[in-house]
């Protein structure tokens, strides 16, 4: 292959009146720039590759580039209670689990920690081990201030369960003490008492999507947190306290070269074959499409490799950082799948209208299965008259069936087939992706506002799906030989986890 890559130069032919530049007749013509006409081809085959390149792309003019993330911070001001004292005093020691009965007025101190790095915001995402525990350092709630209001559930001391809430209790901040490294000690007077004898929520032992069977999700966390609910002033008082979040967090990413090449000698290329009667355009064509194949799979798959210069995949970024879900399409249920999306989609954290979601063929099929589901297990009942049972497994039960989840219709986004399925949580915009058959990825929710195609871009070189031509003499032999080159240089930029989702 050495003679196929070393390719000559091409000789400069300069325009009429035109002398002394350096300008090729070849550059003048040709539009090296393919990056458009590639995603074209075989739109089906690569529609992660084709949605980025249509919508996400976004140059850069460093093969190692970073980029700062930003996450807001009004929903982050909350806190788990680890510690309290029925008498105020500055160290709070007794259990969360140890009983008490608050009542208005009543002085109470309360130690908090949070879950969360207070620098930049981030949080724990579904099924991954935890990289924030409460109280951990960079985790101070630094966010309690005095004449707030907070909002601290409980459980009744008769028992409850963990996970879970049977009221809460409101206090008015007093006073805030930031020395307890990773802890913040509030005390607070009692607005709004409980009334009867009650249990604290306990902090979890561990807060991530694999540890506490109680604790499976954001959702399953709420009942356990303290948040701020306002603040309450008297007439012509001054200026309050403030703070100040940093939400702000940097990472870096880098491009990955792609090249594929092809050679033919002026005398097969001007030999008319049948059936394809130019090879020279048939193979064109299938190197076009293998280049495109071979980018799907590293923006997919790849992983970030300094030493080799690999860029980050898709699926590795989600599986290390993102929420994760399993999903067995023999087994799964719709109201389990829907817990997913509630979990995934929780406005808080993710408004998911940018939201794509591939996804494999098996995959693909159980989702459209899934009003044939309907139709032969279950029968309609209404006011206690049944209809006819359409299945001999279906029983009338006396209640109304109900779907919630459908698939509402196909439609063609970036010139892709896609199938729109409504669910509670808003449509799903469904892309089946065959790359991902045969591996252990189910299915990627994909938020396209928060992750970028970086093609390398500057000084007047493009090199995103860039052609190069030459024409090359072979030794002792005077063939000329045509040598193209499809040259893609470019990496991906992955931000915010929570906007991110895989199924495996």
């Amino acid at each position: 292959m050495a003679d196929i890559l070393d390719i000559g130069a091409i000789g400069d032919v300069n325009s009429p009146g035109s002398s002394g530049s350096t300008l090729n007749t070849g550059v003048l013509r040709r539009k090296y720039d393919f990056s458009d006409r590639v995603s074209e081809l075989a739109l089906s085959q690569d529609p992660f590759f084709r949605f980025l390149s249509m919508a996400s792309k976004k140059p850069t003019d460093d093969p190692s580039f970073k980029f700062t993330e930003r996450r807001g911070s009004w929903h982050k001001r909350y806190a788990y209670l680890s510690a309290y004292s029925s008498a105020g005093i500055a160290a709070p020691a007794s259990a969360a689990t140890v009983t008490s009965t608050p009542a208005a007025d009543d002085v109470y101190s309360f130690k908090f920690g949070t879950d969360y790095a207070s620098e930049g915001n981030i949080q724990n995402a579904f099924g991954q081990n935890s990289t924030q525990e409460v109280g951990d350092s960079g985790t101070q709630p630094q966010f309690f201030l005095p004449d707030q209001l907070i909002k601290i559930p409980y459980g009744n001391d008769s028992g409850f369960a963990q996970g879970t809430t049977d009221g809460y209790t409101v206090w008015r901040i007093n006073t805030v003490d930031l020395s307890s490294s990773g802890y913040a000690i509030v005390n607070a007077t009692c607005v709004k008492g409980s009334g009867v004898l009650i249990q604290w929520q306990a902090v979890p032992s561990v807060i991530d999507g694999t540890g506490d069977a109680a604790y499976t999700s954001q959702e399953s966390l709420e009942p356990t947190r303290t948040y701020v609910m306002g603040s309450v002033f008297g007439k012509g008082t001054g200026y309050p306290e403030t703070w100040k979040d940093q939400p702000f967090s940097t990472g870096y990413g880098q491009t990955q070269i792609w090249k594929t090449s092809m050679a033919m000698d002026n005398t097969d290329r001007a030999t008319v074959l049948r059936y394809a009667g130019n090879e020279w355009a048939r193979i064109w064509k299938e190197k076009l499409i293998e280049h495109k194949w071979d980018v799907e799979q590293s923006l997919l798959f790849g992983s970030q490799n300094s030493t080799y210069r690999t860029t980050q995949g898709a699926v590795d970024w989600i599986l290390n950082y993102g929420n994760k879900f399993s999903l067995d399409v023999t087994t799964k249920t719709q109201d389990q799948f829907l817990d997913d999306m509630s979990a995934y989609l929780d406005p808080r954290y993710n408004n998911g209208k940018a939201t794509a979601f591939f996804c494999s063929t098996a995959v693909y099929n159980w989702l459209h299965k899934l009003s044939g589901y309907f139709a032969n297990n279950m029968s309609s009942v209404i006011g206690g008259q049944g209809n006819a049972s359409p299945n001999a497994n279906a029983t009338n039960t006396g209640n109304i069936a109900r779907a919630d989840l459908a698939v509402t219709g196909r439609k063609k986004v970036l010139g892709l087939d896609t199938t729109t399925i409504s669910t509670i949580y808003g449509d799903m915009n469904l892309v089946r992706n065959i790359h991902l058959d045969g591996t252990n990825v189910k299915m990627l929710g994909i938020n396209m506002g928060h992750c970028s195609y970086r093609p390398l871009v500057g000084n007047g070189i493009n090199r995103d799906t860039s052609i190069y031509v030459g024409v090359q003499t072979l030794e002792n032999s005077g063939v000329d030989r045509r040598v193209d080159q499809i040259l893609t240089e470019a990496g991906m930029e992955w931000q915010m986890p929570e906007a991110h989702a895989i199924w495996v």
